[in-house]
């Protein structure tokens, strides 16, 4: 068997990564960090006193769901008997990094809390795969289409909040065009793309869109009809992320009216995973999409 590669290697490859951004980064610092102290035998209770904090602190950060202060870092380091200065300094600067605002930071204003992480977790993953019920799914929207989703879920917004969502949407697609995109398989049901939003034009122009989006390399479309029965329609939309570092499992991303769910627990995860594969397994072959969109684009 061979060596286990050194964990400095592994917070190298991470750091170098272009796929790097400051959600996965800290996930990535909170897991090694985790991993540190467990093997050191030390509580979270313990852990927190070093950093002048709680368990809860500890818990927080070990999952990636906040930043932490390089000063915290390297106390949590000492604690932890870490004493190699290459290894610490890994450590120190994916702390700096974690802690760099995402793209995403200047739409607060109009971003639901819970939707950053989102963001940034897309923006890590190799492949996102997603089933949408109602809508065609955000990362495949045009302009127009957007900004009938955005009215229906956010009616009492002016015109420039309005404008503002659209624009982060927009901005959040360009994943999709960089030299290391994620691949992108999407199941869609029939209805998302039966219902009609906004004009003639906009619905002919959202198939024309999906009709190109379903040629390219890195995007993979299924339609899944109304002959499916009951499957398609037992639940709602779902997202999985994957990711190239190992050291990170898959997240199941549910978005609610008010709220959004991350399932990162392995039995949770696996069962949506069977239920993604059985899906794609009974929706129409991805070589039947574009004459299924064509098709619906003749009757617009």
């Amino acid at each position: 068997m061979g060596a286990q590669p050194r964990r400095e290697e592994s917070l190298g490859r991470i750091l170098d990564t272009p796929r790097g951004g400051p959600t996965i980064l800290r996930i990535v610092l909170g897991t090694q960090l985790r991993r540190l102290r467990e093997e050191r035998g030390i509580s979270r209770e313990a852990a927190g006193e070093a950093i002048r904090g709680s368990h809860a602190k500890i818990s927080r950060l070990e999952l990636g769901r906040v930043g932490c202060k390089e000063r915290d870092v390297a106390d949590l380091l000492t604690l932890y008997e870490v004493w190699d200065e290459q290894e610490r300094e890994e450590y120190l600067e994916l702390a700096r990094q974690a802690g760099s605002p995402g793209w995403w930071q200047k739409y607060n204003d109009v971003m639901s809390p819970w939707f950053d992480r989102l963001l940034g977790l897309e923006e890590a993953a190799s492949m996102i795969r997603t089933y949408e019920v109602q809508f065609v799914p955000g990362l495949l929207q045009t302009r127009d289409y957007a900004r009938e989703v955005i009215r229906l879920g956010h009616p009492r917004d002016d015109g420039r909040r309005s404008e503002r969502r659209i624009e982060l949407r927009m901005e959040r697609q360009t994943i999709l065009d960089k030299p290391h995109a994620p691949r992108l398989w999407a199941v869609m049901d029939e209805a998302a793309l039966r219902r009609p939003l906004g004009s003639r034009e906009v619905m002919r122009a959202q198939l024309e869109h999906l009709i190109e989006a379903a040629q390219r390399p890195n995007i993979t479309l299924q339609i899944a009809p109304f002959s499916m029965g009951g499957l398609a329609a037992a639940g709602g939309p779902v997202t999985i992320l994957r990711f190239l570092e190992p050291d990170l499992p898959d997240i199941v991303y549910l978005e609610q009216l008010t709220s959004s769910l991350y399932l990162e627990k392995r039995d949770e995860v696996e069962g949506y995973l069977v239920v993604m594969d059985r899906l794609c397994a009974m929706a129409e072959p991805p070589a039947g999409t574009v004459p299924f969109l064509e098709k619906l684009l003749s009757e617009y």
